[in-house]
């Protein structure tokens, strides 16, 4: 076994640096090629852009060096061709280091100058990487804009084969929308054109979408079917970054579905092709897979591992949203070990992250509405410089057509006729196009007004009333700590009065919480519920609570929804604290048909429900039950304890 292990290391180092060893020789003979005094500056513009596009895969600081000289040689000599590509490299490096911002700066540059010497391919390149930039972050207006303009110029020059990759970055943004019935359809049509055309890597991205989109719709079997053909292209060609991703998507639907053997056999072969080709994203991705995997296998210490290696995998890339959900799991993880430190420790590093992100997202939002003030009387500049190249085209095509007209009024006709169908064909089509665009970016436009609220409003709660209560508290504090004179009685009104603003505080950050999601997924759900378990606990420690999720990990919540349901939840659970005389608490979550049910269960002294009165806690129950199309079930006898049964439908990713 030690022997094999070795082996598969040698393998892997040989292969790494071979890869290295190639480059590295390119290298080589591009900087002789510039070492020689008889190289022009137009060849070295050229050199140098070839240097950091070979550096990008090896050290950016080296690609940056040499994608600038190429720039400023460019600059020097007038040579706008060699400014267009410097600019272009400059940008997909900034991309590839993630700094999207910067790669969209440079491809406008770019195509600024790519506009004025009419290089059409080029500028339809241009518009493909601008939209893939914008989707990466989250403006997927600008996203649909820049890759249907690329899609209209590839489909014009009838090349197929961009044509089919522009369709796939527009179907990704209509998932990014959730819109999959939308995304369905296209990536089924560029499935078909990349099969015509043998684009066999094409058509492994095409089955992984098409099988992406139908788990959305929750067709987990069709899912399956079209994974396994990706993965059948993938093994035969070798593709080894495709097929890790294959297994890990494979692998995580047999998980929800419960199959853990299954699953697990899949995700190590995705865990083992990403260590090969040195992933890091997809090395950390799959060990927390893995990692929650155990969880639920009750494997506990080898779940810790997994779910601690991927996370000090996501803090080297700064991945916070990932990481965000490292210490979800790792926290189920302290729940399940009963580390009542370490689950309060992995609360407020949950609620630390979440403020993060939430800061992080805001502060982009403000940057880029500056952006884009500042950007309009430039992108004003580019239409009109658009305008006349598209004047002097009609020009060119007019004098071409007086010349044909030469040759006989027999062909003209025919000319005129064909060109008369495509043109009307043309313009039907792009109707379609900016008709489904202009859908698209009404609903982008409605989601950024209720999310822009949704902030306004938990900035306000947590700013002033927040700060205004932990005022109160720290008074009421201080008045006891000054006044020692004062009686048992007063005393312990005041306590009451402090604890009664501590748990409204609570209140408050759950109802923030909640606010600030479009859904809230049932692993939020359940983390929530255990850190108010793990606080009951410490506050009644005679009586033990068990919690057990058995709802797949896919399944999401409406903000309101979720809410509602925790608050439901909390009630039936201080109420059997209070009232049931029992020392067993128990919480099931499960699905049932098209149903989600969570009961919460004591075994204390139970009652009559025929002759009891229920009070206004039932009430307000129900009440929270209704407005979510829920129900509320009591059944509880004298002697046996009481049952109280939550349900409501399950709309998750209802289309």
């Amino acid at each position: 076994m030690k022997y094999f292990k070795q082996l598969l290391l040698l393998l892997f180092l040989h292969s790494y640096f071979s890869h290295s060893q190639s480059l590295n020789e390119k290298i080589i003979q591009i900087k002789n090629n510039l070492s020689n005094p008889n190289t022009t500056d137009s060849l070295k513009i050229k050199l140098y852009s070839d240097l950091c596009w070979y550096y990008g895969s090896l050290n950016k600081d080296s690609a940056s060096y040499y994608g600038n000289l190429a720039l400023s040689l460019s600059q020097k000599t007038n040579n706008l061709k060699g400014q267009a590509q410097a600019y272009n490299d400059l940008g997909i490096l900034q991309y590839k280091t993630s700094n999207f911002n910067k790669a969209v700066s440079y491809y406008k540059k770019s195509l600024v100058i790519r506009n004025k010497i009419r290089d059409t391919l080029g500028i339809a390149s241009l518009y493909n990487k601008l939209g893939i930039a914008y989707q990466r972050i989250f403006k997927m207006d600008s996203a649909l804009q820049y890759n249907t303009k690329a899609l209209e110029i590839y489909e014009y020059k009838n090349i197929i084969k961009y044509s089919a990759i522009v369709r796939n970055n527009i179907a990704n943004v209509y998932s990014g929308l959730k819109l999959h019935k939308k995304a369905l359809k296209e990536h089924l049509i560029i499935a078909d054109i990349r099969k015509k055309i043998n684009d066999d890597f094409g058509l492994v991205y095409s089955y992984t979408n098409i099988g992406n989109s139908y788990l959305f719709l929750k067709d987990t079997i069709k899912s399956i079917n079209f994974y396994n053909l990706g993965i059948s292209i993938a093994k035969k060609n070798n593709y080894k970054k495709e097929l890790g991703t294959l297994y890990n998507n494979l692998g995580t639907i047999h998980k929800d579905l419960g199959q853990y053997k299954k699953a697990e056999i899949l995700l190590t072969k995705a865990l083992n092709i990403r260590e090969n080709i040195n992933s890091k994203y997809g090395i950390a991705s799959v060990k927390l897979n893995l990692g929650e995997l155990k969880l639920r296998l009750g494997k506990l210490s080898e779940a810790r591992k997994k779910l601690s290696n991927g996370v000090k995998l996501f803090k080297e890339i700064n991945a916070n949203d990932k990481i965000l959900n490292g210490y979800n799991f790792l926290l189920q993880y302290h729940a399940h070990k009963k580390h009542t430190d370490s689950v309060l420790i992995y609360q407020k590093l949950v609620n630390t992250m979440q403020d993060s992100i939430l800061n992080s997202r805001i502060t982009k939002e403000i940057a880029e509405v500056q952006e884009k003030y500042n950007t309009a009387k430039k992108e004003k500049e580019i239409a009109l410089q658009k305008e006349e190249i598209l004047e002097n085209e009609l020009k060119i095509k007019n004098r071409n057509l007086y010349a044909t007209l030469l040759g006989g009024a027999l062909l003209i006709v025919g000319i005129l006729s064909i060109g008369y169908y495509h043109r009307s064909s043309f313009k039907r089509k792009q109707l379609e196009k900016e008709i489904e665009l202009k859908d698209a970016l009404s609903k982008i436009k409605t989601q950024n007004r209720l999310q822009e609220q949704r902030l306004r409003i938990s900035r306000d709660l947590h700013d002033n009333i927040g700060s205004q209560l932990t005022f109160i508290i720290s008074s009421i504090d201080n008045l006891k700590y000054i006044s020692k004179d004062l009686n048992d009685v007063l005393k312990s009104k005041l306590t009451n009065i402090s604890d009664f603003t501590s748990d409204t505080i609570h209140q408050l950050r759950d109802t923030i919480w909640a606010m600030n999601k479009n859904e809230i997924s049932i692993d939020d759900f359940s983390t929530r519920l255990l850190s108010f378990i793990e606080k009951a606990k410490e506050a009644v420690p005679s009586i033990t609570f068990k919690y057990k999720n058995n709802i797949p990990s896919h399944i999401n919540f409406t903000s309101i929804e979720g809410m509602n349901l925790f608050r439901v939840t909390q009630e039936a659970i201080n109420n059997a604290v209070k009232y049931s005389e029992g020392d067993l608490i128990e919480l099931n979550a499960t699905q049932k048909d098209n149903k989600l049910q969570l009961t919460i269960q004591d075994n204390g002294k139970g009652f009559d429900i025929n002759n009891v009165t229920l009070g206004s806690g039932l009430s307000n129950m129900e009440k929270r039950m209704s407005s979510i199309n829920g129900s509320v079930f009591i059944t509880s006898e004298n002697g046996k304890g009481t049952t109280i049964t939550l349900q409501i439908n399950n709309t998750t990713n209802d289309v």
